[in-house]
């Protein structure tokens, strides 16, 4: 029912659709090009991860608080709170039907939304409720998450290029250049390709990045972007990484198709913040400083969000690390490749969860004293250790992905104020 009623809301309001997907960045990408759009355009946005069959109809329907679309999440285990659930259900029914019986005024125009694919079909049952106008492929990467239920990296790839493939030929498909699997599907959609990236050849080039610090503490980050001979400076605070540099150039890329300048552009882009646990910038107990990115991990996000804690200052570095779930047959190798890259990056490791022990012994084995090293088996159990492990001054990066609860760990650390 759900999937009808999204569907004939479509039909009755006929809403632009920007269609988000990828295996890093789809949630800072979705909040970019809300950002982009929000002060000249009515956007509404999926909130949460609401990628799936069951979510995507939500952002169609309505514009349901956080605290309403909580009680339908992951975060609220099945069997919990079973009455307000079905109060929120009947309630998301009586809303879609009464926007199609009396025509909703403020209806949306811009309906900024994501795809996300578990299993191979997902998204064109997705694209059955909903076909973008404007798509947007962020990353894939040579190891992706959710490989778990495809033949392999390129089965998963070839699900998350329909998003392309269902465009019409007058819309628009913005590819990350410099990822070369997503860069590949400009030959298979027959709508207007734009690229955005770091390397030469992107529409719209991404240049002079850097992490922001001020009196060596962390503080957010700055780059150019560039376009049809012209360049304007961006800065955002309170988060960290390429990975906003790139959800940035996607968001700008619709900008620009929505009639925007560069200028208009990094302004409003100075309203953007990620999601909580995206590489978000917190402070600590004991005068440290946070990287959250406990929400999720890639191996993609993972070895951005080490690079990250490398590159910024901290008295020490400090890595709690959680398992990359949904990886397959790769899931040694890429915590392996994480143990490695760990071992060049930290001063303490501390990893949470079976796969993570296996990230834990290969940086030991690649350098790191075994002093460094420490390895729980859930959040809970590493919470206490934590605590008492973080010293005057560290950069902690906590990453992992989200069944790992490793924000229970965020929250034991974070400074209250």
């Amino acid at each position: 029912m759900l999937k009808k009623l999204a569907q004939l809301a479509i039909l009755r309001y006929r809403p632009g659709i920007i269609g988000v997907t990828g295996n890093v960045g789809k949630t800072s990408t979705k909040l970019a090009v809300a950002a982009v759009l929000g002060p000249s355009r009515r956007t509404r946005f999926s909130r949460g991860n609401f990628n799936s069959e069951l979510g995507l109809p939500l952002a169609i329907l309505g514009d349901f608080s956080d605290s309403e679309l909580k009680i339908a999440s992951h975060d609220t285990p099945s069997g919990e709170k079973r009455i307000r659930k079905i109060f929120f259900w009947i309630k998301v029914i009586i809303v879609g039907i009464f926007n199609l019986i009396v025509k909703k005024r403020g209806y949306p125009e811009i309906l900024v939304l994501e795809y996300g694919a578990d299993r191979p079909g997902d998204l064109k049952r997705l694209l059955e409720i909903a076909r973008p106008n404007v798509s947007i492929v962020t990353a894939i990467g040579d190891i992706p998450v959710h490989v778990e239920f495809f033949s392999g990296p390129e089965e998963l790839a070839r699900e998350k290029s329909r998003l392309v493939e269902h465009l019409p030929s007058a819309g628009f498909a913005i590819l990350n250049y410099d990822d070369e699997t997503v860069f590949k599907m400009k030959d298979r959609t027959r709508a207007h390709v734009v690229t955005f990236g770091f390397q030469k050849g992107a529409e719209l080039r991404l240049t002079s990045f850097k992490n922001n610090t001020e009196s060596r503490k962390p503080k957010g980050v700055e780059f150019k972007m560039e376009y049809g001979g012209s360049s304007v400076p961006v800065k955002i605070d309170g988060t960290f990484g390429k990975v906003q540099a790139y959800a940035s150039g996607a968001a700008a890329a619709v900008g620009l198709i929505f009639g925007l300048n560069l200028i208009k552009i990094a302004e409003a882009l100075r309203l953007y913040h990620p999601a909580p646990g995206r590489m978000e910038i917190l402070p600590g107990v004991r005068e440290t400083n946070i990287i959250d990115s406990s929400y999720n991990a890639s191996p993609l996000s993972m070895h951005a969000a080490l690079d990250t804690l490398r590159d910024l200052p901290g008295k020490r570095k400090v890595a709690i690390l959680g398992d990359m779930l949904e990886l397959g047959e790769y899931s040694i190798e890429a915590h392996e490749r994480a143990g490695r890259l760990a071992s060049q990056s930290v001063d303490l490791l501390i990893t949470v969860g079976s796969a993570a022990k296996i990230l834990a012994e290969t940086a030991r084995k690649s350098g790191l004293q075994r002093k460094n090293v420490q390895s729980f088996d859930n959040a809970d159990e590493a919470v206490d250790d934590v605590e008492k492990a973080v010293k005057k001054g560290d950069l902690v990066l906590v990453k992992g992905s989200h069944a790992m609860e490793l924000d229970k760990i965020v929250e034991a650390i974070k400074e209250i104020s």
